[in-house]
């Protein structure tokens, strides 16, 4: 796997020691040392932290949420060699869902132990003349490493008088197997009774490190599950909570981006935001037709729901503005704008939405809709007013209405609202717009609606306008003819 490790031949028996010791002393300079090519950039402070806990603490439960491409089979690996390369642990199994990707995992280290010149140079050389296979092998200096696929019989894996004192699980959840909650259960089962039962029952004498890689790609699955009996369950998404890169000097804002180009965002928010958004039970597919033309409609509306991030890249929720229509009993849903962006974006996007509706002739929109629940009004007093008015001053009046109804639980309100008009086939989404990144995303979050599910942002802003073309309905039937006083005197 990794080539170009050069070393000085030319030290002296003290000086060699003298270095390795120094190295030894700091895992980053070690890591760097041995492993030059994994160090493609700088690691985060993440990294570091989660070194020192692994290294720091012989008796230790770690699980691994990172990112997809944040290095965490990587980081393990180093450290798994840091530790049965300087005598502090001896017996190693290595876990995935199968054998053959156990194997795969156990395929980097034999390779660093058989060709790693500077490892050799430095603790001699690794490879065994007897048992040393894809599967498992021992080194010369007495350390087992085995590979276990989920299911697999773990007993007996005993090395000498050393049982296993590292166990590593590295991409134990399978996409078919979320899917069967009983499967999982059988999984965790395995994984408690029989894998980690291998372990010395003298834990302060012969302590053991568990460490789980993997992301929550299920809202039920073996490594969420894992995290709540974990020392620490470590989850580091690709964006932070104010939408940075996790690793900004491997990971830019453009990497971001251009990922969520090209993948759905269920894919981004389940591989990249540990947020997984399985298919829901409220909505099983929307259906995209030719919509009536907006003229014939009998009323419009434009409704936004703000998120008050600031922020143009992944991270907290995202801003959704809608125009939305009713034809008799049937709600039509011609454009949506969903992502993350800042305000200045969203006011100009509302100006768009309402230059589009505007110069459609016969179609009156006198109100552009904003949530603003309780939560909100000093966002919306003190941020979006003060950007509107600015913005009107080149862009024209733009007639903004507070929507400041009180709101049930989200999932509840849309559960509500928008099934049984989706159920009857009154709920109708514009088959020009399909295939708009903004849309695709609307479509993604509806099809994940459920009571767990943890981005709605756009169907919450559906529910919005739908409630509000609903009321206006409503009121409309509710206008009597009041005649006009007859003032003849009989």
């Amino acid at each position: 796997m990794l080539t170009g490790t050069p070393v000085t031949l030319d030290e002296t028996p003290f000086e060699k020691s003298k270095r390795i010791a120094a190295l030894q002393r700091h895992f980053e300079h070690w890591a760097h040392y041995y492993f030059p090519k994994y160090y493609q950039a700088s690691p985060a402070p993440f990294h570091s932290r989660a070194s020192r806990r692994i290294l720091s603490n012989p008796e230790w439960f770690e699980v691994r949420s990172w990112s997809r491409g944040m290095a965490k089979s990587v980081r393990s690996i180093m450290e798994i060699l840091y530790l049965t390369l300087t005598g502090k642990r001896f017996n190693v199994l290595l876990v995935s869902h199968t054998l053959d990707h156990a194997e795969r995992l156990l395929a980097p280290i034999k390779k660093e132990l058989e060709t790693n010149t500077r490892i050799i140079n430095d603790y001699g050389t690794q490879e065994s003349l007897s048992k040393w296979t894809s599967k498992a092998f021992i080194t010369q200096k007495g350390v087992s490493f085995l590979a276990l696929g989920k299911g697999q019989n773990p007993r007996g894996t005993r090395h000498e008088n050393k049982r296993p004192d590292i166990i590593l699980i590295d991409d134990i959840d399978a996409d078919e197997e979320i899917r069967n909650p009983q499967r999982i259960s059988d999984g965790l089962d395995w994984i408690e009774q029989s894998l980690l039962a291998t372990r010395s029952s003298a834990t302060t004498k012969n302590p053991l490190l568990i460490l789980v890689c993997g992301n929550i790609i299920g809202t039920y699955c073996t490594v969420s599950e894992l995290g709540k009996k974990a020392d620490k369950h470590d989850i580091v998404n690709i964006t932070d909570k104010k939408g940075h890169s996790s690793w900004p000097a491997y990971i830019s804002k453009i990497d971001i981006e251009r990922i969520r180009e090209t993948i759905s965002e269920r894919a981004f928010q389940q591989e990249y935001m540990n947020n997984p958004m399985p298919q829901g039970d409220v909505f099983t597919d929307l259906e995209f037709v030719a919509l009536p033309k907006l003229a014939t409609c009998n009323s419009v509306v434009i409704y936004a729901d703000p998120a008050t991030s600031n922020k143009d890249v992944s991270g907290g929720s995202m801003k959704a503005i809608g125009i939305i229509a009713k034809k008799k009993a049937t709600f039509y849903i011609y454009k949506v704008w969903l992502d993350h962006m800042s305000n200045d974006t969203f006011i100009d996007l509302l100006f768009e939405a309402y230059r589009l509706v505007s110069k459609v002739e016969n179609v009156d929109v006198t109100k552009v809709y904003i949530e603003n629940n309780s939560l909100q009004n000093p966002f919306y007093e003190q941020v979006l007013l003060p950007l509107i008015r600015k913005k009107s001053q080149g862009k024209g009046h733009l007639p903004i209405t507070p929507d400041t109804r009180r709101k049930a639980d989200k999932f509840t309100r849309i559960e509500a609202t928008l099934e049984p008009l989706h159920r009857l086939g009154q709920l109708l989404f514009n088959e020009k717009e399909q295939t708009t990144s903004h849309m695709q995303r609307l479509r993604t979050q509806l099809l994940a609606v459920a009571p767990k599910s943890k981005v709605m942002d756009g169907p919450d802003m559906l529910e919005g306008g739908v409630w509000i073309l609903q009321k206006k309905h409503l009121s409309d039937q509710h206008r009597y003819y009041v005649p006009k006083k007859n003032n003849r005197k009989f």
